[in-house]
C-alpha cells in the first residue's frame, strides 16, 4: 500500500474503483464506505440480475442474495446474471459465480430459500439497506414491514410488459414524506388481477433499466448522495419512453406505520 492510500484501501482497490474516486462526491472516503457495506438482494431474477452485477462491480463489500428458485432457460432473455453453464443450478448459486468473475473480492452470501415470515428478520438484520426484486405481492409485504420493523432503507422495483416502477421506503423516519409500501397499496390486489410474468410477459431490457436504476439508488443511499426516492415513485413506460413521477405521502392510519398501528411483528404473514 502506498503512503497516499487511505487505511483499509489498496492500490488494487484504487485502481479498480479509480472512476468513483476521482468524483469529487465519491472519493476515497466514499469507496471505503462502499468496501464497508452490506446490502441484501432479494431475488436473483430480471431485477436481481443488474442490481447485483452493479453492486459487485461498484464494490459494495458485502451482498446477500435469496432466491429459491433454479435457472431455466426462459429466464434468460432478461436474467443476464445467469448462462447457459447455470441451467438446472439454484440461482443464488448462478448468481455467486458471476459475480465471483466480475469482482472476486466481494463477499456475497447466499440464502438458496425463500424470504418467510420464520427467517425475514433474522436476515434484514444482518444488512445495512434491503433490495426488493422479487416478483410477488406477499414478498413485497413482508419485505416492507420487515424492513420498516428493523429500520432498514428499503429500495423497491417491480416490472410487467413494457413497464417498471420504483421507490425507496424510509417510513422509520419522521415526516409525511416518508410513507411505506402499505401507505401506496394498502391491501395486495385480489388473486389473478395482476398476472405474473410468465403469463403477461416481460419485455427485456425493461429489467435493465429498472434494476439500473434500484442499483444507482442504492449506492445513493449508501454514500448519502443527492435526493433519494422516499415519498416518490418513478414509473418508466418503455413503448411511450417515458418516466413519471408519483409523489406519496405517509398515510396517518396505515397498519404499519400510522398513528394506530395494528402490525408490530411478522407473525400475521402468511408464507409466500
Amino acid at each position: 500500500m502506498t503512503e497516499n492510500a487511505p487505511t483499509g484501501i489498496t492500490d488494487a482497490q484504487l485502481e479498480r474503483y479509480a472512476r468513483h474516486v476521482v468524483l469529487e462526491e465519491v472519493g476515497e472516503e466514499g469507496q471505503a464506505k462502499l468496501l464497508a457495506s452490506k446490502v441484501l438482494v432479494v431475488g436473483a431474477g430480471g431485477l436481481g440480475a443488474p442490481l447485483l452485477m452493479y453492486l459487485a462491480a461498484a464494490g459494495v463489500g458485502h451482498i446477500g442474495v435469496i432466491d429459491d428458485d433454479v435457472v431455466d432457460l426462459t429466464n434468460l432473455q432478461r436474467q443476464i446474471i445467469h448462462s447457459m453453464d447455470g441451467l438446472g443450478r439454484p440461482k443464488a448459486e448462478s448468481a455467486v459465480k458471476a459475480i465471483a468473475r466480475l469482482n472476486p473480492e466481494v463477499t456475497v452470501t447466499a440464502y438458496e430459500e425463500r424470504l418467510v415470515p420464520d427467517n425475514a428478520a433474522e436476515i434484514v438484520a444482518a444488512y445495512d439497506m434491503v433490495v426488493d426484486g422479487s416478483d410477488n405481492f406477499p414478498t413485497r409485504y413482508l419485505l416492507n414491514d420487515a424492513c420498516f420493523l428493523a429500520r432498514k432503507p428499503l429500495v423497491s422495483g417491480a416490472l410487467l410488459r413494457f413497464e417498471g416502477q420504483i421507490a425507496t421506503f424510509r417510513a422509520w423516519e419522521d415526516g409525511e414524506d416518508r410513507p411505506c409500501y402499505r401507505c401506496l397499496f394498502p391491501e395486495p390486489p385480489p388473486a389473478g388481477m395482476i398476472p405474473r410474468c410468465e403469463e403477461a410477459g416481460i419485455f427485456g431490457a425493461i429489467a435493465g433499466v429498472i434494476g439500473s436504476i434500484q442499483a444507482t439508488e442504492v449506492l445513493k443511499e449508501l454514500l448519502g448522495l443527492g435526493d433519494g426516492l422516499s415519498g416518490r415513485m418513478i414509473l418508466f413506460d418503455a413503448l411511450g419512453g417515458t418516466f413519471r413521477e408519483m409523489r406519496a405521502k405517509r398515510d396517518p392510519a396505515c397498519a404499519l406505520c400510522g398513528s394506530q398501528p395494528s402490525i408490530t411483528d411478522l407473525s400475521g404473514h402468511a408464507a409466500a
